[in-house]
């Protein structure tokens, strides 16, 4: 199985603002004063129309939908979180905490993706809202695909429960493990794991500061060194930053780019930013006011279309 991918689906904003029912426990999320909804939203619009025509300019193809304006769905920005796309033709759907959240999963999107690519099948886990239980997708999971291994930072949105469903139905082995942020001087969960690890074909990068049990700790880094992943560390300040919200896609001609926000690149040392290197041209671009209302980055904004093509 592949791991990267050369196709992306994102999803354009047109009413883009701060989503107080996800700020319960997304922790990265900010407020802008002295701006208007307006002015919010077109700013977004521009770092997101920017970011896809730097992943096209290097032969990504990028599948992108407009959302609604009804109903309002102020984080569809970030379409990782509902769906996944698999390469034995399922498309997954996942149980979503926010109830705004769960509006994004929208029909039309589905049948605009079966129109472009060959879809299997669905694989549901939204049944899941109806307990209280949620695993927003490759937000929660972050998939080992060549070795079917699912990496996931146990939180309100990634639920042991449901992850147990996602190995029955899926055959992935999980690795468990609760990573914590500092807030007001309290240890809490991160909210997703992609905030604070990705992984690449042959590289593993993880924040993992934010892994408080020790033996939990070195679980993680031995299955990424047993996978033979390059393990690449951050420091919690660099996580703050976005810099563990990455993704390694493919160009054109096959050129591996590893894709993260300018705020992200700016956080990275020098000898980070040779590490990554080994692994891909690293593209990056503004996403400061996604960022900062959102609470999320480039990562949440893509969506992995691994379906085999029509």
């Amino acid at each position: 199985m592949k791991q990267i991918t050369d196709t992306l689906m994102m999803i354009r904003p047109v009413a883009f603002h701060r989503n107080e029912q996800t700020a319960v426990n997304n922790y990265y999320q900010k407020t802008m004063e002295g701006l208007s909804q307006e002015q919010i939203q077109g700013q977004a619009l521009y770092e997101f129309d920017e970011f896809v025509r730097k992943l096209r300019a290097e032969g990504v193809e990028v599948l992108v939908f407009d959302d609604t304006r009804q109903p309002a769905t102020p984080d569809s920005i970030f379409p990782n979180n509902w769906v996944s796309f698999h390469e034995d033709g399922r498309l997954m759907l996942y149980p979503m905490f926010a109830e705004n959240r769960r509006l994004e999963r929208r029909d039309d999107l589905i049948e605009a993706i079966k129109s472009h690519r060959k879809v299997g099948g669905v694989a549901s886990f939204t049944e899941w809202e109806n307990h209280g239980k949620y695993l927003e997708g490759t937000g929660s999971l972050i998939l080992d695909r060549q070795n079917k291994i699912a990496y996931a930072a146990i939180s309100e949105r990634t639920n042991p429960e449901v992850l147990t469903d996602f190995k029955k139905r899926t055959g992935y082995d999980v690795v468990a493990f609760t990573a914590n942020q500092t807030v007001n001087g309290e240890r809490l969960p991160i909210y997703h794991t992609n905030v604070m690890m990705c992984l690449g074909e042959e590289f593993a990068l993880v924040c993992a500061q934010s892994i408080d049990d020790e033996l939990e700790k070195k679980r993680l880094i031995h299955s990424f060194e047993t996978t033979g992943k390059e393990v690449i560390f951050i420091t919690e300040e660099q996580k703050e930053r976005f810099a563990g919200n990455m993704l390694q896609v493919a160009g054109k001609d096959g050129n591996k780019l590893v894709v993260m926000s300018e705020s992200a690149y700016k956080s990275l040392n020098e000898d980070q930013k040779s590490q990554l290197s080994k692994h891909g041209k690293l593209l990056y671009s503004s996403l400061d006011t996604i960022e900062a209302l959102g609470g999320g980055s480039a990562r949440c904004m893509m969506a992995e279309v691994f379906l085999p093509k029509k």
